[in-house]
């Protein structure tokens, strides 16, 4: 979603690799950095890198500024993926998967990258994986519970090639980022 000429868009901000490997860092202190940019009503949510905030700036710009801003902070490469409001609920809505199966982990990896997305998928692919394309920002797919690190989308989602470009998420967590922008 391109924001029209001055009205704000709701942006939810996944970080990629938030306190973990060697990235340790407080929500108040992210929500205090990105407070200089051109963003308002900044609210993290968890712990693990979810952010969502209005900004007049295109999500592309949004996100060379957060990166900028959380690198010069912190200390580390920053790497995120900015979803507009809308896209976030298309992604939800059009879930591939039952949400009720008690022994699935569902989990969408998001990316900034539509190149990266189709060779991720083909190497998914390749290794065995189901992974359902969302679109040309989302793959869709699932692990049994308590395997997600050993399941070929697992380890591809958690490598290191696409790290600049992606970050995944659970359902619940997405389910959550959604139900925040209502509160």
């Amino acid at each position: 979603m391109n924001t029209p000429d001055g009205d704000a868009c709701d942006y939810a901000v996944f970080l990629r690799g938030v306190n973990v490997a060697g990235a340790p860092m407080r929500m108040a202190d992210v929500r205090r950095e990105l407070a200089v940019l051109p963003v308002t009503n900044v609210r993290t949510l968890l712990a693990s890198g979810n952010v969502v905030l209005q900004s007049t700036l295109r999500a592309a710009a949004l996100k060379f500024q957060v990166e900028e801003c959380l690198a010069a902070a912190f200390g580390y490469d920053a790497w995120v993926v900015v979803v507009d409001r809308e896209r976030l609920g298309q992604l939800i809505d059009a879930w591939p998967y039952s949400a009720d199966d008690a022994g699935m982990q569902s989990y969408a990896t998001l990316f900034s990258d539509a190149e990266a997305l189709l060779a991720w998928v083909a190497e998914a692919e390749a290794a065995g994986a189901d992974a359902v394309v969302l679109g040309a920002d989302a793959v869709a797919w699932q692990a049994p519970v308590g395997g997600t690190l050993d399941s070929a989308a697992g380890r591809l989602a958690l490598g290191h090639k696409y790290k600049p470009v992606c970050t995944t998420r659970n359902l619940r967590t997405l389910q959550k980022v959604r139900a925040s922008f209502e509160s």
